[in-house]
């Protein structure tokens, strides 16, 4: 198993074994554990059935190598960035994010709390094949009986709970508001059966707001189930029926945030970026008058902010290139239209439940519906995304496949894109295309996709 766009991720128990954990958790504290200033390493996980077993294995592993282990137990994914970057440690979250309860991962966060680069990563990827390579060397070589281990660092490292951390998230989060209140809002959150099922319902009451939370009942199995940032139909519902003035939607780790209206009309990432630009511009907040997004970010986004005076930085599909932007430019605001947003004076990950405050205190302050919000902060052009399933997860597309998506988009003569890419985290292909009109997408969205099954093959 190798790192994707956010962090190693697979079916738990066979491809994410408790044996893999282990050394992945060891490499880590082989390569990262001396840059750690305290050799520290902040843990926590998500909702899934599996994610005690393999935190426990991740936890033996980093003790292992001599580092002294923090527990937050079930935590929001930034929460644990958090304290990792509070704590000058290391960070690791035991989740799947928005994938189905049968995957698990592990994302790993340097000192500081940021994502590692891809640099580190090749590096924690060669220190697991080397042990791998020395085991298999060593077992060839001992009788039968014997059992091979690896030498760790002849010191095991503490396992303790970090005290009061999610008192200290919370007070952080609410730092934000700066005092003010939200008692004018009825919201209502779906936290999807994940990290931030205990988490949402303090934290908006405590800002003031009148709060109805759903989905946040998690059994281990139904995280993202029909539920959450990935499917918010039923927030939908729910936000009409209650005469909400907001859903808040919220995925498994809940490091990213979808919004619906009053009328229950989604309100995506692109959306929710270029409602908080233009408020962070207005009061002196946003650093450059810059904004970070990725290549996945519609049309009108671009257009809308050319509008507003705002410039737009591009990059890579995932927050890690978000933030790598970011900070290479000292700007204060981006993120993905999936919903990975980061308000960089005040994170250094996506973070859904910051993300959900800040739009809630934009809606509190301008006293209009949702809905004009979003409609006047940008026109959507019609977009069609199909995820179309591969044997194997695959890192780079051909050239002959390429050229002939290339030759697709040639024909719509500058009136749209296609943008065609590997998950990073799946064995799935995404397609992406845009066009003046839906009829137009949905046509040459189909027609890539069938060229990609073509030259690819279709999952079983």
């Amino acid at each position: 198993m190798r790192f994707g766009t956010d962090g190693v991720r697979g079916h738990a128990n066979t491809e994410l074994t408790t044996e893999f954990c282990f050394s992945l958790a060891r490499a880590v504290g082989r390569v990262l554990g001396p840059r750690a200033p305290h050799r520290r390493v902040v843990i926590g996980g998500d909702t899934r059935e599996s994610t005690p077993t393999i935190e426990a294995a991740v936890v033996a592993g980093l003790a292992a190598e001599g580092l002294e282990v923090l527990r937050v137990g079930v935590a929001p994914t930034p929460m644990v960035a958090f304290h990792a970057a509070q704590a000058d440690a290391l960070g690791v979250m035991i989740s799947a994010s928005h994938n189905p309860f049968h995957d698990n991962g592990i994302k790993v966060f340097g000192p500081g709390g940021t994502k590692l680069d891809a640099e580190t990563e090749a590096e924690i990827e060669a220190e697991i094949d080397a042990e791998i390579d020395a085991e298999i060397d060593a077992a060839s070589r001992a009788p039968h009986s014997e059992v091979v281990t690896t030498p760790g660092t002849g010191s095991v490292g503490a396992v303790s709970v970090l005290t009061g951390a999610r008192e200290r998230y919370l007070e952080h989060l609410l730092e934000f508001l700066e005092g003010r209140r939200l008692e004018s809002l009825s919201v209502v959150i779906d936290t999807a059966n994940g990290a931030a099922s205990d988490f949402a319902e303090e934290l908006f009451e405590r800002a003031g707001a009148q709060v109805t939370v759903i989905h946040d009942q998690p059994d281990g199995r139904n995280i993202n189930a029909g539920c959450g940032a990935t499917d918010p139909a039923v927030l939908g519902a729910a936000v009409v029926s209650r005469s909400a003035a907001v859903g808040l939607a919220l995925d498994g780790d809940a490091d990213r945030l979808i919004a619906v209206d009053q009328a229950g009309r989604v309100v995506d990432g692109d959306r929710i970026i270029a409602i908080c630009a233009e408020d962070l511009r207005r009061r002196g907040r946003l650093r450059n008058d810059t904004v970070v997004v990725t290549v996945m970010t519609n049309l009108g986004f671009h257009e809308a902010m050319g509008r507003a005076g705002i410039a737009v930085v591009q990059t890579p599909v995932g927050d890690r290139s978000v933030l790598e932007a970011l900070d290479a430019g000292s700007h204060s605001l981006g993120g993905e239209q999936s919903g990975h947003i980061i308000f960089r004076d005040h994170a250094s990950t996506g973070d859904g439940l910051l993300t959900a405050l800040v739009l809630a205190d934009v809606l509190e302050r301008s006293a209009r519906p949702m809905s004009d919000l979003a409609d006047q902060a940008m026109e959507r052009l019609p977009q069609v995304l199909i995820n179309v399933p591969v044997a194997q997860r695959i890192e780079r597309m051909d050239a002959s496949l390429t050229d002939a998506i290339a030759g697709i988009e040639a024909q719509m003569r500058g009136t749209g894109r296609v943008l065609v890419r590997p998950s990073g985290t799946e064995p799935l292909v995404r397609v992406m295309v845009e066009a003046r009109s839906d009829t137009t997408a949905e046509r040459i969205a189909e027609q890539v996709a069938d060229l990609v099954r073509g030259h690819l093959g279709r999952a079983g």
